[in-house]
């Protein structure tokens, strides 16, 4: 009898075991890529299969294993947040696995598991290689910071301002140019004096920057900063004044025309003006002149004028003794290298008295010749 009931009891007990051993997960969780490297901020998306391989429907909830702290998921289907999905038997549902990787994180690789709980619970095991160590900060970045121009120049810098925080954040835009400069900011065309950028966010910004018309020739430094609560960055902008060249000729008083007698001169005062922000070197005076007509410099050559100085040189301009009365015009100016200019110069030739004296004369005789002759003969 009690043997009986001992083979009874261990047919039950093997039984049992069996039964146990064929069961088998009815649920599967599948995607291709397991292990990903990603940038802190980024967000990590999966696309993955849950897999009802049962001749039953299976009621599925979802969870996470091992995540680290102070990352991120969510899980949708069809662009709806999910938490548990109904699958039909030997049938397959996808769904969008989002992670989202802090900005404050260490440099390395972290593992954890996305759960699949059903009937029979699965797991598929993910991996992320965090390439850098993150950062709770502002960006500020240009493409080109050194520009070089003239003083009538516009300066363009192309910069990127970058939210690498996990706030939104509303950056004031400010620069310290030098006293008479110009700085605007641009935003798509538009200009503006502060923006606002999401978590991880990003915008492009026009930096215009116009000197001012007396800027010398030099290199300047230009400090910007984008200003938001407790964060901030600042750029330096360069901008290289190469300096413009100009060169003015006229005389004192502006006035560009005098008198003379035939044969004699007149001396002119001419004033040259370097205009430009530019020393100017070997300025050459030439003049062209009416034929047989004279022109003599005092100096001919000005060694070195400094930008916004001037110099006086004086030209003695000497008529041929038969000049016809009448207007004639002489053309002075004034090269360098780098710029030149030019001053037309009316002259009126009047009669010399002396001419007019003897003309007077002539006719004097003449006519008491023929009053002689009258007197002498009178009428026949």
């Amino acid at each position: 009898m009690l043997k009986k009931m001992f083979y009874s009891l261990l047919a039950v007990v093997l039984g049992g075991m069996l039964l146990t051993s064929t069961v088998y997960a009815e649920v599967s969780v599948y995607t291709p890529y397991t292990g990903l490297s990603v940038s802190p901020g980024e967000d990590i998306e999966y696309n993955v299969s849950i897999i009802n391989s049962g001749s039953s429907i299976e009621n599925v909830s979802f969870g996470m294993k091992g995540l680290p702290k102070d990352w991120e998921y969510q899980i949708t289907a069809n662009g709806t947040s999910i938490e548990q999905l109904s699958i039909r038997p030997n049938d397959e549902q996808d769904i969008r696995l989002v992670v989202t990787v802090p900005l404050q994180v260490d440099k390395g690789t972290y593992e954890f598991d996305l759960v699949a709980d059903g009937s029979s619970t699965s797991t598929l095991g993910l991996v992320v290689n965090v390439t850098e160590k993150g950062t709770f900060k502002t960006n500020f970045t240009i493409d080109q910071p050194n520009m070089q121009g003239h003083t009538d120049s516009t300066f363009e810098y192309n910069t990127t301002l970058k939210n690498q925080t996990a706030e939104e954040q509303h950056y004031s835009l400010t620069s310290k140019a030098p006293n008479g400069w110009i700085t605007e900011f641009k935003v798509d065309g538009k200009a503006v004096t502060s923006v606002t950028l999401e978590p991880n966010e990003e915008k492009k910004i026009e930096i215009v920057v116009t000197p001012a018309n007396n800027a010398k020739s030099d290199t300047y430094k230009i400090p910007v900063s984008a200003q938001s609560g407790g964060t901030s960055s600042e750029i330096e902008l360069e901008a290289v004044i190469t300096g413009t060249y100009g060169l003015t000729l006229t005389t004192p008083d502006g006035v560009l025309s005098d008198d003379i007698t035939a044969g004699g001169d007149t001396v002119v005062d001419l004033v040259v003006e370097n205009t430009g922000s530019v020393d100017l070197t070997d300025i050459n005076l030439k003049s062209t002149t009416p034929p047989k007509w004279e022109v003599e410099f005092d100096t001919d050559t000005i060694s070195t004028l400094k930008a916004g100085e001037n110099a006086t040189v004086k030209a003695t301009l000497k008529a041929p003794k038969d000049a016809i009365a009448g207007d004639y015009v002489t053309t002075f100016s004034a090269s360098s290298a780098e710029a030149s200019s030019d001053a037309n110069f009316r002259i009126s030739v009047k009669t010399s008295t002396a001419w007019g004296f003897a003309g007077f004369g002539i006719i004097l005789v003449v006519v008491g010749g023929l009053y002689s002759i009258v007197r002498k003969y009178g009428r026949r």
